[in-house]
């Protein structure tokens, strides 16, 4: 699922999301196929193999293809279902808070402090649950009593740990 936006201004329409992780920081114009540069690279949009999709090119390397044909919510369910349940996604393994910075990225994956400047990575594990509380209020503004613990999905819904 990709967030097209069109604007009152009649800029646009605009491919805003966040959703993808390490990618574009501020929105692509949908309709555009020359070069878009951003903090997080050189964007490309051009057209893809069948009619309405396209390519996105970042620096030059195929990063995904959008199908630009609407679709219901709906459609997504399964997908989401997935995600949200099975212990072979990414999301159910714990608990990601992630931004970026003036110069990169920092990430906190469970008591793993990741940080990202200029392309160079550091990783850092985080001993202690005060090390953990300390991380998230100073990287993220957020203020924590305890370290928060990931929920657990069950077909039916969350469920505690």
């Amino acid at each position: 699922m990709a967030l097209r936006v069109d604007t009152a201004d009649g800029t646009g329409p605009w491919l805003a999301d966040v959703g993808f992780g390490d990618h574009a920081r501020f929105p692509l114009l949908l309709d555009g196929r020359g070069d878009q540069r951003d903090p997080g690279g050189l964007f490309r949009l051009v057209p893809g193999p069948a009619d309405g999709e396209l390519d996105l090119l970042r620096d030059g390397t195929p990063q995904f293809r959008l199908d630009t044909r609407p679709r219901a919510l709906s459609d997504f369910e399964a997908g989401c279902w997935y995600h949200r349940t099975s212990p072979g996604s990414h999301f159910t393994a714990g608990l990601v808070c992630s931004r970026f910075t003036e110069d990169g990225r920092i990430t906190l994956s469970g008591r793993r402090l990741v940080t990202t400047v200029r392309g160079e990575r550091a990783e850092r594990a985080l001993e202690s649950d005060a090390e953990v509380l300390d991380a998230y209020r100073a990287h993220f503004g957020i203020a924590l009593e305890k370290v928060p613990e990931a929920a657990v999905f069950t077909a039916g819904g969350p469920a505690t740990p």
